[in-house]
């Protein structure tokens, strides 16, 4: 029996109280095949045959701790929106069961909740109630929700006139100004200009200092490396890991990179079947290695050595038209930097049996941390042909003076009155 409850959770794992339990549940969708009336008509007492069964979520189980930053990863499709969704209430399981506790403000859509007839000023007064405002709490609040969202005399226009980034400003500051004590957020930071989105973190930072509890929807991966301190992965609606933020941004990347390769079979296999002059490619990236020119495989990159990166390839049927790729990210999952055999203008002729691609970066200043080599093998337009990510890494030494992605030696010089 399915069952929504708000009520006493127990004390988690790590002595601090459950906000949330997600016990069992499973979430079923049904996909009409008949698109249009006719086909419906048509279709009409036919049964299931015209439909469907997706299950967005398969047996899911998790807890969740108050004061924790979680975030949701996965591709498209992979349930992790439908979680949240009912994790907020907004959509009932299937099967199994949700607990929580506590007040909750849910950022899930562009503009759920505002009436698009209704000003800014008005929806802001209907969305504080239905978070659990009074409306003397929301007039004394009103100023700062307007200060935050910074759409200035357009508050008082309807907002069906609005544009997307007008939405979530104003949406966000409703919901960051209702003091709850589990806040949802689905994708709605990579809406807005950058100085919007830097306000919502530093918002989210304070929230986090304040003890609240996040759970978050996000594609941008270096937020979740850099915001949550736990990360849960879903794939066709099933946890397959739950941990820390950087093993579960490599497993995501794992399997991004397995679909990658079955859809790129597949589409190979399409185009086989055509006939023409289509035909499949069998590039593969070997191999790649990354050490300072003078020392030891695995030791550290010391900031002015000169990063010697190889790069081993081959293809089955021979291909002139290719080049060697690379790219170096940190632990974050930002890159920092990339060429290719094309950008530099060297000409490597023809790709057949195996070959070693060697790249010397003279002098390279990293700043202090961990690097992964990302290699691929591309055509001249672009087109990846093989891809081996995080093929390799190289480390460089904790440097007390600074901290960032380059490495450069700091002194204080007095300034001029």
């Amino acid at each position: 029996m399915t069952s929504t409850t708000t009520g006493s959770l127990a004390r988690g794992t790590d002595e601090t109280p459950e906000i949330v339990r997600v016990t069992d549940v499973s979430k079923r969708f049904v996909i009409r095949k008949d698109n249009s009336l006719k086909e419906r008509l048509v279709a009409f007492g036919r049964g299931r045959q015209h439909r469907e069964e997706f299950w967005a979520l398969d047996h899911v189980d998790l807890s969740i701790q108050a004061g924790h930053t979680v975030a949701l990863i996965g591709h498209n499709g992979s349930g992790k929106s439908t979680l949240l969704k009912v994790i907020g209430g907004i959509i009932e399981p299937t099967k199994g069961s949700v607990a929580r506790r506590g007040r909750i403000a849910a950022l899930l859509e562009l503009g759920a909740g505002f009436h698009p007839d209704l000003t800014g000023r008005e929806n802001v007064y209907l969305n504080a109630s239905i978070l659990g405002l009074s409306r003397e709490e929301t007039e004394e609040r009103f100023d700062e929700i307007l200060s935050f969202s910074g759409i200035g005399d357009f508050i008082d226009t309807q907002v069906k006139f609005y544009s997307s980034g007008m939405y979530v400003r104003l949406a966000f500051a409703v919901a960051v100004h209702t003091d709850p004590d589990l806040l949802l957020v689905d994708e709605v930071l990579a809406v807005g200009d950058e100085a919007f989105q830097r306000k919502c973190l530093d918002k989210i930072r304070s929230f986090q200092q304040e003890g609240r509890t996040i759970i978050l929807v996000t594609h941008n991966l270096s937020q979740v490396t850099e915001l949550a301190d736990r990360a849960i992965l879903l794939n066709r609606g099933v946890v397959v890991f739950d941990g820390e933020p950087g093993d579960a941004v490599t497993e995501f990347r794992n399997i991004l990179e397995g679909r990658r390769v079955v859809e790129a079979e597949a589409e190979a296999a399409v185009q086989a079947a055509k006939g023409g002059d289509a035909h499949i490619e069998h590039g593969r990236v070997i191999e790649a290695r990354a050490w300072a020119d003078g020392r030891e495989q695995g030791e550290p990159v010391q900031p002015g050595d000169d990063l010697r990166i190889e790069v081993t390839l081959e293809h089955d049927e021979g291909i002139d038209d290719w080049m060697c790729a690379i790219q170096i990210d940190n632990t974050l999952g930002q890159p920092v930097y990339g060429t290719t055999t094309a950008r530099i203008g060297s000409d490597l002729g023809r790709l057949r049996e195996r070959r070693t691609v060697g790249f010397l970066l003279r002098d390279a200043r990293f700043g202090a941390g961990k690097y992964f080599v990302n290699a691929s093998l591309m055509d001249n337009a672009g087109r990846h042909l093989s891809d081996m990510p995080q093929a390799c890494s190289f480390d460089v030494p904790y440097y007390p003076l600074a901290v960032g992605m380059v490495h450069a030696v700091p002194e204080v010089v007095e300034a001029s009155a």
